[in-house]
């Protein structure tokens, strides 16, 4: 079995021509080669054991009739599953757009500050003079001082 301890192996040297008294060796090649003859080994046995299953054999003995009659009315998979269960989520083709609603317009909001007059119409909260009279006076205290427009 291959593990990663295996791969660096030590062997003392056979002739005296070595400098150092051991040489590391790779061999992850061999134990990379034999983990995968037994994995294959092992894989051979288990499609060995299916193939002998009936219930794989009546699965593809129905596989194989339904492909013959979808050709034969030249019908798709995505043709029978609409035809079985109209209800069901089938994925969209890759080319087509997918529709998103809009998004609903942010109503105008009109600011006006007592203590000057001024008066500031905007959408949203990301108006520099706003945001100044939020800091100022605090946000809660700003919105009381919005009106809705149309």
């Amino acid at each position: 079995m291959f593990t990663w301890g295996n791969c660096l192996t030590i062997i003392k040297p056979l002739s005296l021509s070595l400098s150092a008294p051991y040489k590391v060796v790779h061999m992850s090649l061999i134990n990379e080669y034999r983990a995968t003859e037994e994995a294959i080994k092992e894989l051979q046995a288990r499609l060995k054991n299916l193939s002998q299953d009936d219930k794989l054999q009546t699965e593809l003995e129905f596989e194989g009739k339904l492909r013959t009659l979808m050709g034969e009315y030249s019908k798709s998979l995505r043709d029978i599953i609409a035809l079985l269960d109209p209800e069901s989520k089938v994925k969209a083709p890759r080319g087509a757009v997918k529709v998103t609603g809009t998004k609903r317009a942010r109503k105008v909001k009109q600011y006006k500050n007592p203590h000057n007059g001024e008066v500031i119409e905007t959408k949203g909260g990301n108006h520099k003079t706003l945001k100044e009279w939020k800091a100022k006076w605090g946000g809660d205290v700003v919105e009381g001082w919005a009106t809705l427009l149309g």
